[in-house]
C-alpha cells in the first residue's frame, strides 16, 4: 500500500496549488488514512477560499410574491390561484452562494464528518461550515462532476477535484449507512492520479530540458476514411531535441497476467503503446525523429514485476515499474533516471 504521505506528494504535483505557502504545513503532518489527508487539504483550501470570498452564481428562483420581481409566471399564478391571495408567481435570478460547487463542498465535508478522522479535524471543519449556512446539501450520488470553470471560479478547481476523490472513495466503502475507514483510493481513481502526477512531475522538474504534454496522436491513414476510429490519447509524451518518449502509465492491482504459472504482460497494453509509437513515428517521418515507448507500471506487492526493454520493428519499447512505497525522494530519483537515461541528460 502506498504511504499516505506519498499520495500527498502525488497530489501536490497534480494540483500545483498545493505547493503554495498556505498548504506547506500539511506536508509535515502524519496521516493515518487517506480520508484524514483529504480532510486536511479541504480544511486548508476552504479556509483560503473563505478569505477570498465564497463564489456566487445566479440561481433561478420561483415563488409567490406580493410585489413584482423578475418575470410573472401567468400560467402558474392561475393554476395556484395565487391572485386570490394578492400574490403572483414570479421567476427571477438571485445572486447567491448556494452554487453547485459550494453544495459539493458542503456535502463532501458532511461525508468526512461521518468518516474516521480525528476529532480536532472534525471540529475545524464544522467551524468552517458555519459560513456555508445558506448553502444546500446535494445528493452525492447524483453530482455532475463536469463543472465548468472560468476566471471567476478557477480557485475552486482543486477543491472540487479533491471532493471528487473523497466522494468516490467514501461512498464505495459505505455499509449499512456507516462509512468505513478509507485507507486507499480505488484503482480507477489512483490510476488517474498516477498519470497526472507523472506528467506534472516532468513538466515541473524538467521544464527547461524536456517538453512534457498529453497530446493526441493522429492515425496515419492511407485514405480519408476515419469514422469510428477511437482517439489515441497519450498519458505522457516527452520530447527533447529529436527524441520522443511516449509513456503509458498503468496502475493495476496485478501488473502482469498469470497463466499456468507463467507471467506475461497485458497484451492489450503492449499493442496500445506499439500503435502509439508507430503512428507517432510516421507522423514525424520527415523530421528524422526517434520515437520510443514505455509502459510504466506502479509496482505492486507481487514478487515478479516487469522490467524489460524490447526492440520492435525499429523502435524501443520499455516496460518499467515505479515503486511508490519508497520515500518520495527515491520515487523522484526513479523518474529522473528514466528521463536522464533516455534523453542523455
Amino acid at each position: 500500500m502506498i504511504p499516505i504521505q506519498n499520495i500527498y506528494y502525488m497530489l501536490s504535483y497534480a494540483f500545483q496549488v498545493l505547493n503554495e505557502q498556505g498548504y506547506k504545513n500539511i506536508a509535515t503532518e502524519q496521516f493515518h488514512n487517506t480520508a484524514e489527508l483529504m480532510a486536511a487539504i479541504l480544511e486548508k483550501g476552504i479556509a483560503i477560499q473563505l478569505k477570498r470570498g465564497l463564489g456566487k452564481e445566479y440561481i433561478p428562483q420561483t415563488e409567490a410574491l406580493s410585489s413584482l420581481r423578475g418575470k410573472i409566471d401567468i400560467a402558474e399564478s392561475i393554476k395556484t390561484q395565487s391572485m386570490l391571495r394578492k400574490q403572483l408567481i414570479c421567476t427571477y435570478d438571485e445572486f447567491s452562494v448556494n452554487s453547485i460547487m459550494n453544495q459539493i463542498i458542503k456535502s463532501t465535508v458532511e461525508l468526512l464528518l461521518r468518516s474516521n478522522i480525528s476529532k480536532q479535524r472534525k471540529k475545524n471543519l464544522r467551524k468552517l461550515m458555519v459560513y456555508f449556512s445558506e448553502v444546500d446539501f446535494i445528493d452525492s450520488y447524483t453530482v455532475n462532476w463536469n463543472v465548468q470553470y472560468n476566471r471567476n471560479n478557477q480557485t475552486y478547481r482543486m477543491l472540487i477535484s479533491i471532493c471528487y476523490l473523497v466522494v468516490k472513495g467514501l461512498l464505495q466503502t459505505q455499509s449499512n449507512g456507516h462509512t468505513k475507514l478509507m485507507d486507499f483510493l480505488d484503482e480507477q481513481r489512483m490510476c488517474r492520479l498516477y498519470e497526472k502526477f507523472i506528467l506534472e512531475y516532468y513538466r515541473k522538474e524538467f521544464k527547461n530540458q524536456i517538453t512534457a504534454n498529453a497530446s493526441q496522436i493522429p492515425w496515419q491513414l492511407d485514405n480519408e476514411e476515419n469514422s469510428m476510429l477511437s482517439v489515441m490519447q497519450s498519458d505522457i509524451m516527452l520530447q527533447s531535441g529529436e527524441k520522443v518518449l511516449i509513456i503509458d502509465a498503468k496502475y493495476y492491482e496485478h501488473s502482469t497476467q498469470v497463466q499456468f504459472d507463467k507471467h506475461t504482460l497485458h497484451s492489450g497494453n503492449l499493442y496500445q503503446i506499439f500503435t502509439y509509437v508507430k503512428n507517432k513515428e510516421y507522423e514525424l517521418r520527415e523530421k528524422d525523429h526517434t520515437v520510443s515507448g514505455m509502459l510504466l507500471y506502479a509496482k505492486t506487492d507481487e514478487e515478479i514485476y516487469p522490467n524489460n526493454v524490447y526492440q520492435m520493428s525499429g523502435n524501443q519499447i520499455a516496460v518499467r515499474t515505479l515503486d511508490l512505497n519508497l520515500p518520495f525522494d527515491e520515487i523522484a530519483s526513479q523518474l529522473n533516471t528514466i528521463a536522464k537515461t533516455h534523453f542523455d541528460l
